[in-house]
């Protein structure tokens, strides 16, 4: 590992330009001299930076939520914003909503009943944590959807419209300037399904169609056949007239979109279980080492099971859509990060997260929590080679790093997004990867399918 003794971050082929002491956040994009902040925890909302001069970014404005709402995720294409509303305790509600089939299940095993920490360990939680559950179920949550903002005037973003949606809310979700592609609950079916919205007028959005995986649509006598493993959309990224779709648990799925009004399933690939959850999944934008080539990145929980391997990266051969192949996988030590785990208690992950989803060249950008950013050359996709790296130091008030969400702009300028406290604003100094031509570039994105 290189230390910086002057910063206390440990880099290599990654310098820092600029810094912003500002809340954790779920996402960060930029466009032109503005930056874009998601946050984790409400209050705060949406965050608009001034990154004309990347060494000293400066906050322009910020939106606020109310406390059962968080905003963490934000899309920009040209002067509309859309920000996700969703349940802040989303986690702690389904949870409490499962305690009644729990401790009859486990009663039913034991031949008596069971005690509050083996509640509490089945559900993946503590005894302290029960009461928390038990009243988040208690509160009905109402507020899900998406929020449109006319931001051609950053420092105060003007809303034009709200779409609402069921369940919990939107949690990710793609927008290429007319359509947005939720990861979105909604009332009747098990988990998150996909939904497309027409924000061509941005004052009036429309859903277009949904998608759900088979058994998920419980209101028309589907039935959920995987128990409590997460079969739901995590994460639609649109490619062409693809969606490539990361499914939780349920592991990869690519459909075709020709037809906007009528999403039509290409494949799925599962390799779950072992593994715990495909968090993204995303396209490279010209072949490598002759093949089509996916980039498939797991997410690290926040309660790992011991013994669990930590999440990593998968590159999958997608040349033959119906016939996706595993091709290698990336992984980094925890060796090889001075934020060990120690005494950090809950929420100090260590393992993949989410990947810059626009490729221009052949570098991955993938953020690792304690880990940092990594850059990973996939030139040859048998063999991804790391060529750069990155670790912040803990911001203020913090123990340790999690770093959650990259962006990468046209300029190459790398945008590093902590979930608990700080933005960074990199340059990456290391060889330049194999260039290429985008299937839809940042600037498009306003993809006329």
């Amino acid at each position: 590992m290189a230390a910086d003794a002057s910063n206390g971050v440990v880099a290599h082929n990654v310098k820092r330009i600029g810094h912003l002491d500002i809340p954790g956040g779920g996402q960060v994009v930029a466009q032109g001299t503005k930056a874009y902040i998601g946050h984790i925890d409400p209050p705060n909302g949406t965050s608009i930076v001034d990154i004309s001069d990347p060494a000293r970014p400066r906050l322009l404005c910020e939106l606020k939520m109310p406390p059962e709402t968080h905003s963490h995720k934000v899309r920009v294409a040209d002067s509309i914003m859309v920000i996700n509303n969703e349940n802040y305790v989303r986690h702690q509600q389904i949870g409490g909503t499962r305690l009644p089939e729990v401790r009859a299940r486990l009663e039913k095993q034991l031949g008596r009943a069971p005690t509050e920490a083996q509640v509490a360990d089945a559900l993946g939680y503590t005894v302290k944590d029960l009461k928390s559950l038990v009243e988040a179920s208690a509160q009905p949550y109402t507020g899900g959807g998406i929020r449109v903002f006319d931001v051609s005037n950053a420092d105060r973003p003007r809303e034009l419209s709200f779409f609402k949606t069921g369940g919990n809310g939107v949690h990710r979700f793609d927008f290429d300037g007319h359509y947005a592609y939720l990861s979105t609950r909604m009332d009747g079916y098990e988990g998150y399904i996909v939904m497309i919205v027409d924000l061509k007028n941005p004052t009036r959005p429309e859903e277009v169609s949904r998608w759900w995986l088979p058994g998920q649509w419980t209101a028309g006598g589907e039935k959920a056949y995987w128990g409590y493993e997460r079969y739901e959309c995590h994460h639609p990224l649109r490619f062409g007239n693809r969606l490539y779709v990361s499914y939780c648990m349920a592991g990869v799925v690519i459909l075709d979109i020709s037809d906007i009004a009528k999403p039509r399933l290409v494949s799925r690939y599962n390799y779950h279980p072992p593994f715990f959850k495909t968090h993204t999944v995303c396209r490279a934008p010209f072949p490598l080492g002759g093949r089509d080539v996916a980039v498939a990145v797991d997410e690290q929980p926040p309660r790992p099971r011991p013994g669990q391997v930590p999440a990593f990266m998968w590159l999958f051969d997608v040349s033959d859509e119906t016939d996706i192949k595993p091709l290698s996988a990336y992984f980094m030590s925890e060796e090889e990060t001075p934020w060990k785990r120690g005494e950090l208690g809950f929420g100090a992950r260590f393992g993949a997260h989410q990947c810059h989803e626009r490729m221009s060249d052949s570098l991955v950008h993938v953020t690792w929590f304690r880990g940092g950013l990594r850059i990973v050359d996939i030139a040859d996709p048998t063999k991804p080679k790391e060529v750069g790296y990155f670790i912040p130091t803990p911001g203020p008030g913090q123990k340790t790093v999690q770093s959650n969400d990259v962006f990468v702009d046209e300029k190459g300028m790398i945008y590093l997004m902590d979930r608990l406290n700080g933005l960074d604003i990199l340059e990456y100094t290391g060889p330049a990867g194999q260039k290429g031509t985008l299937q839809v570039t940042p600037q498009e994105l306003k993809y006329n399918g």
